[in-house]
């Protein structure tokens, strides 16, 4: 809380010191960003039934950090299941005593942890500011960061369970802005704020339900102190 507190504070200090500009960053040109990219056939394929949508849409018209982003799901599942790196991190989260007593240094283990979660975050930074916008704005993530949380709590701290439910709450957020300014038959037009709060309330539904099942490792976040032999 207390790092989330300062690099909130910190950006913005930076941002209006460098560039004068209310704490954004100057706009990006076209060439700075990572833009979609359209696969190869698209326009022939376009008016095939169902086809042409799943090519077109679904696979095709992206950026660059969307795709890292698939590729990072089953590369952190080789990591973490078929590599010794991978099985002594498991074993830190669980029982950093055994890792300590085959002479293997636990915080070395996890400040390397914390560097590989440092290049995510950067990827899911880089795509908020150079992707989906053209620059930078303070609290520009608008709580996106906690709703990851919730979707690794949700995930149970696995890589495939963890991307579904990435994918369900993105599929909120969508949903969310799709509906503002819809009318529904018998309802009317739906609220604004009622639709953006959609994919938090949801969140909080589903930990509520579904938390109760997650099984987190047994000593994340708990400090390990070395033992004197």
């Amino acid at each position: 809380m207390a790092v989330n507190i300062l690099v909130s504070g910190l950006t913005a200090f930076l941002a209006v010191a460098w560039f004068q500009q209310g704490g954004r960053t100057p706009q990006l040109p076209d060439a700075a960003r990572f833009l979609p990219k359209e696969w190869p056939g698209t326009a022939m394929l376009d008016k095939v039934p169902v086809l042409g949508a799943l090519y077109g849409e679904l696979l095709s018209g992206h950026n660059l950090i969307v795709y890292l982003a698939w590729l990072a799901v089953p590369a952190t599942a080789l990591v973490l299941y078929r590599t010794r790196f991978g099985l002594r991190l498991r074993a830190v989260g669980e029982n950093p005593l055994a890792v300590d007593t085959a002479d293997v240094s636990v915080a070395a283990l996890r400040y390397r942890a914390l560097v590989c979660t440092g290049v995510l975050c950067g990827l899911a930074g880089a795509y908020l500011a150079q992707a989906q916008s053209a620059g930078f704005l303070r609290d520009m993530t608008a709580g996106k960061g906690c709703i990851a949380l919730a979707a690794l709590i949700f995930g149970n701290w696995r890589p495939v369970p963890v991307m579904l439910a990435c994918l369900l709450f993105g599929c909120l957020d969508a949903v969310s802005i799709r509906l503002q300014g819809a009318s529904i038959t018998g309802v009317g037009e739906v609220l604004v704020q009622l639709v953006q709060a959609l994919p938090y309330v949801l969140t909080v539904v589903l930990l509520a339900g579904f938390v109760g099942r997650a099984v987190p490792p047994k000593r994340i976040g708990v400090p390990y102190a070395k033992e004197m032999r």
